[in-house]
């Protein structure tokens, strides 16, 4: 079944339930949330399954979307997805691989927004967001969205370098957003 997103642009997505989008409802919370700071800005997309939310930052205007998914099939489809909606001036890449092996590989860069969206008992949740803090991948002024079940809210903890700013939720998803302290420089989390 066909997905749409921003300016009723229509994505494939994969059948069956192996990746699972992130609702309208909550795409929606976030962009609003975030608007004002996707133009021109570099995103990184987390478990990126279809890669919806890549697709609706690049459709918003975002400088740069990276991707990361185990998923051969799923890569295959958000490729297809980000290159029928990028803009000549916009770059996109997309990385397959187990996202705790794959992490290390974007160390020195640094994103504006971080979105991690798991499978919700795939107990990634603090391994990523370790490595995350560890390798410095949010900018000072970034800002990282986690999608979990809105009855986790609780178990989806703050890490060294980050700081738990705020939670949502929206039926039965949850977002929680987290900045990077100001110590995360001298944070060497053990990962």
């Amino acid at each position: 079944m066909p997905l749409r997103i921003y300016g009723n642009r229509q994505l494939k997505t994969l059948p069956g339930q192996a990746t699972r989008p992130t609702t309208g409802r909550v795409r929606e919370a976030l962009f609003n949330i975030w608007r004002g700071s996707i133009v021109g800005c570099d995103w990184l997309d987390l478990c990126a399954g279809n890669g919806v939310m890549g697709a609706e930052a690049l459709c918003r205007g975002a400088q740069s979307v990276v991707g990361i998914e185990q998923s051969d099939p799923a890569c295959r489809t958000l490729q297809q997805n980000w290159q029928q909606v990028a803009r000549p001036e916009q770059t996109f890449k997309v990385i397959r691989g187990d996202i705790l092996k794959r992490l290390p590989q974007l160390s020195g860069q640094q994103f504006h927004h971080i979105y991690f969206d798991p499978p919700y008992q795939s107990g990634l949740y603090e391994p990523v967001m370790t490595a995350i803090a560890h390798y410095q991948l949010l900018g000072s002024q970034g800002e990282l969205a986690v999608e979990h079940a809105a009855d986790a809210s609780a178990a989806i903890a703050a890490v060294p370098g980050l700081t738990l700013r705020t939670q949502k939720k929206y039926g039965r998803t949850g977002l929680s957003f987290y900045t990077p302290t100001s110590e995360s420089t001298s944070v060497s989390p053990e990962l």
